[in-house]
This record gives C-alpha cells, sequence and structure tokens, in this order.
C-alpha cells in the first residue's frame, strides 16, 4: 500500500510532464489554483480546453440533465459546503437517499479511482454513473433534450465537431469538474514565504499533524490525501456493514475501507466520513486521534494518539488553514 501511495503522489508531482495538463484549471473555478499543486492530469481522449470547461459548467447547473428534469448536478456539490451539500447522505432525485456521504468534487481531477469505494475508473465513468443514479437520467435521453437547445446545439458543434450525445456531455462535465481545483489557502501562502498568514497554533498543529498525531500517514500534501483506501473503524458493530472497497476488489483486507479524502477546505465541507456519522470537526478530530472504533480489519495507522484537548485545538487550528475562498461565478444556462 505505501508503494502504491508514494507511486500516486509522483503522479500528482509529475503530471504536467508525463499526462498533459488542463490548459487553464482556473476556468471552472474562476482563479488560478494553488500554487502547491501542478495541474491536474488531462486524459488523451479529453483534453481540457476553455470552451469545454465552459460548456461543462453549464451542464452542471442545468437541471434538464436529470431524470425529471428537476435537480442539476449541482444540486449534490455547493461551492460554499466545500463542492459536498452539507447533508449526512447523498440525495437522488425524487427524495431518496443513499447510504454514504456526497463526496467534494473539489481537486477531483487528480485521483486515479472515484467515489468512496474507488469503483469508477474514469472521471468520466465516474460522471456517467452519477448521472444515471443520483440524478436519474438515461444519458441518452438526457442529451437529446439538451441537443434541442439551439444555444447547446452551438457549443457542442464548436467544442466537439457533432452534436450533443452522453459520451461529449459526460465529457464537457469531466473537464469542468477538473477546473476545480482549490485556491490559495493561509496555508499555502505560509508555505510560501508569508509567516504572518497563519496563526502560531496552526504552526503547531502542522507539527502534531506530521508527528505525534500521525495524519500525515494517510493525508499527505499537497492533496493531504493519500489516494488509497483505508478502515477506520466506523462499521464495526453496524448489523449491515458497509463493505467499501471490498464489494469492488473482493480482496478481504479492503473489507469496510474507503477512500482518504482530501482536507483541503475540510473545515466546511462536513459532516464527515464516508457515512455522514460526524456532524463538526472537532468530533471527527477526536475519532480518529482515538484510534476508532475496534475493527479486526482496522488500518495500523489508527491508534490511540493521547492527545490532550490543546492538541487538538492546534490540529483544528491548521486544517482551518487549509480552506481557500476560491471566486466562483455561476453560469448563465441556456
Amino acid at each position: 500500500m505505501q508503494a502504491r501511495s508514494r507511486r500516486w503522489l509522483a503522479a500528482i508531482a509529475v503530471a504536467a510532464a508525463v499526462l498533459g495538463c488542463v490548459g487553464t484549471p482556473e476556468t471552472g473555478g474562476d482563479n488560478p489554483r494553488s500554487s502547491a499543486l501542478p495541474a491536474p492530469p488531462d486524459p488523451v481522449d479529453n483534453p481540457t480546453t476553455p470552451a469545454k470547461a465552459a460548456l461543462g459548467k453549464k451542464l452542471f447547473f442545468d437541471p434538464r440533465l436529470s431524470g425529471d428534469g428537476s435537480m442539476a448536478c449541482q444540486g449534490c456539490h455547493y461551492r460554499h459546503l466545500g463542492w459536498t451539500d452539507g447533508l449526512p447522505l447523498s440525495r437522488k432525485v425524487g427524495g431518496g437517499m443513499n447510504t454514504r456521504h456526497t463526496p467534494s468534487v473539489y481537486n477531483t481531477g487528480y485521483y486515479t479511482s472515484w467515489y468512496w469505494d474507488g469503483r469508477a475508473k474514469t472521471l468520466e465513468g465516474q460522471v456517467t454513473a452519477a448521472w444515471k443514479a443520483q440524478i436519474g437520467a438515461d444519458p441518452a435521453r438526457a442529451a437529446a433534450s439538451i441537443a434541442a437547445v439551439p444555444a447547446y446545439q452551438a457549443e457542442f458543434q464548436a467544442v466537439f465537431g457533432v452534436a450533443p450525445n452522453a459520451e461529449n456531455t459526460a465529457q464537457a462535465l469531466a473537464a469542468f469538474l477538473r477546473t476545480l481545483n482549490s485556491g490559495e489557502s493561509p496555508w499555502d501562502r505560509y508555505t510560501a514565504g508569508d509567516r504572518t498568514a497563519v496563526s502560531a497554533d496552526a504552526v503547531a498543529g502542522y507539527e502534531l499533524f506530521n508527528g505525534k498525531a500521525g495524519c500525515a500517514g494517510c493525508h499527505k500534501p499537497p492533496l493531504f490525501s493519500d489516494g488509497q483506501f483505508h478502515n477506520i473503524g466506523l462499521e464495526a458493530g453496524k448489523a449491515n456493514p458497509d463493505p467499501g472497497r471490498f464489494a469492488v476488489t473482493k480482496d478481504p483486507a479492503d473489507l469496510s475501507a474507503f477512500k482518504t479524502p482530501s482536507l483541503r477546505s475540510v473545515a466546511i465541507s462536513g459532516p464527515y466520513f464516508h457515512d455522514g456519522s460526524v456532524g463538526s470537526l472537532d468530533v471527527a478530530v477526536r475519532y480518529m486521534a482515538s484510534g476508532g472504533k475496534a475493527d479486526p480489519n482496522k488500518s495500523g495507522l489508527l491508534v490511540d494518539r493521547k492527545l490532550a484537548d490543546r492538541e487538538i485545538a492546534q490540529l483544528l487550528a491548521f486544517l482551518e488553514t487549509l480552506t481557500s475562498h476560491e471566486r466562483f461565478e455561476p453560469p448563465k444556462v441556456p
């Protein structure tokens, strides 16, 4: 697992040189990304362009993509909530609920698998799956409704050279999502040399994060995630525990393991964990610092760190400095 984590982090570091880069990642987020982040990798079959990302941005906010025309993708992802929805469990079109918390789409272009269990292998695949499951659409039918809008027809012709269809609609949405990258946070400014950007408590919290608290074992910069899957004990004792990554790999070692979320803008993206069971960041930090619930498959990285209340407060002070406040203008939907 450590080798996989190192390879994933290395891929982020060399994304610009190896995989091809998003030319203007600020297009969707309206501000340049953090100086700590390289451009996210671009798939060769769906290179991001400003025009494609702008088209995807409109589609992301358009409820006509849903099965009943009532819910846009944005209905589960709000900028002021860290691109989550603020609910314990994600909702579906028609009012149904899922069994997991809505993952943030912040910095989603950096990952190599998607969903809490990593079942989607491409961002385009994740977009299509959510299009069907979350907003209840038949992608081909929804694309046909988009094609009936003259302004969309013209934009698709300009970007793709063809009319809207299920595949290129998902590609446009994915291109937009790759632009939703964190901007410069107070911590980024601090590490770039501005020693007035954060408090002394935040600096002390960072030392704990990398040392006694052990957080950096999974939450590695610059995304503050290792992109891997860990069991943190939350499913222990449940009548019907969520199998997590095991449902994908069938490897018993992956039972109830879930992807490590990024901690960028974590202070505004609660509730926390895959099941949305913890409402405050303070409680979430205390749970992790305590070593979590007993579970035979729990990650060995989770142990009681024996942190004092003062140290918890310092960790929280550091985590709050990871919040960025990009300017974001909702699009005008045709």
